[in-house]
């Protein structure tokens, strides 16, 4: 017998049953998807508009902004009607686009996250070769790579989960579709979707997270060989939004992916995927505005100029 599917949708349990609190979840996160979308497009745009912003470190972040934008838009939508619905149900074909779409920018930013590491990296450790290392080209190359290791990644996932049988029951605990949930309903064998998942996802994980921590110890050599404690100071801060971003974003994917089975719970898997995938996206302009003093002398340069005309 050929593949076959029973289950044309599947329902999704959502962050909660209570009609009452619904009501004030979708206030609440209508509010968060808003500041999202105008945080990072505003970051775009400032970046877009500023020639002192205009260097590979923030042709990246406008990227990282892009990135946030899509990435919450993959889920934020569907899951806000949820909430106005009595039942969250998702046709087959629109779970699984959501899959991919969501793994691609997921797996996009882990890169681009290691990419921006790496730019540091070069403008610290080869201050003197930084726009020659860091072109143009070279950045444009980098963001294709890292959009190409998103791509691979989700399609891999997606088209192998696709491709498994399934009888029922329907019920992804979750309020999005995500591989894992969704591999629990299968009824069919998942021993190599199990082997994708161990392979792709440890290469993506080991090879960003090795670039990240390689880049940050060069970088903290380089730092402490400065004598100049004004010096030492002014490298440290053009690290450190950048290093609250990774911290707070692998923070939270290893409290989901990273526990024990045995330990992991329902709720806690729908709190810390709320934060993976909401309110992250809604901080990183938060971080890079508050804490980069070039992003907010753009700001007020910008502020001046429109007050002025």
């Amino acid at each position: 017998m050929g593949n076959f599917t029973l289950v044309t949708e599947f329902m999704l349990t959502g962050l909660t049953d209570l009609p009452q609190l619904q009501i004030a979840l979708f206030a609440c996160f209508l509010a968060v998807y808003a500041f999202t979308l105008v945080g990072n497009l505003g970051m775009i745009v400032l970046i877009k508009s500023s020639p002192q912003l205009h260097t590979p470190m923030y042709f990246f972040l406008s990227n990282l902004s892009f990135l946030d934008i899509c990435y919450s838009s993959s889920v934020t939508p569907k899951f806000l009607s949820d909430l106005l619905r009595e039942k969250k149900v998702i046709s087959f074909a629109h779970c699984f686009t959501q899959l991919y779409f969501y793994a691609v920018f997921a797996t996009t930013e882990c890169y681009l996250l290691a990419v921006m590491a790496y730019d540091r990296y070069v403008a610290i450790c080869k201050p003197l070769l930084y726009f020659a290392n860091m072109s143009q080209r070279k950045c444009i190359q980098l963001i294709v790579v890292s959009y190409g290791a998103g791509i691979v990644n989700a399609l891999v996932h997606t088209v192998a989960a696709s491709r498994l049988n399934f009888c029922g029951p329907n019920i992804i605990n979750n309020f999005y579709c995500e591989i894992p949930p969704i591999l629990e309903l299968a009824c069919s064998d998942i021993s190599l979707n199990d082997i994708l998942m161990f392979v792709f996802v440890g290469f993506n994980a080991i090879s960003t997270s090795l670039t990240i921590l390689i880049s940050y110890s060069y970088i903290l050599v380089t730092i402490l060989k400065i004598h100049s404690a004004k010096s030492r100071q002014k490298a440290f801060s053009t690290c450190t939004s950048h290093l609250i971003a990774i911290s707070i974003f692998y923070g939270c994917a290893s409290f989901m992916y990273a526990r024990p089975s045995s330990r992991q719970t329902h709720t806690q898997d729908k709190m810390a995927s709320m934060f993976y995938v909401m309110v992250i996206p809604m901080l990183n302009p938060l971080i890079y505005s508050l804490r980069n003093q070039e992003v907010r002398s753009a700001l007020r340069k910008v502020m001046g100029r429109k007050a002025i005309s």
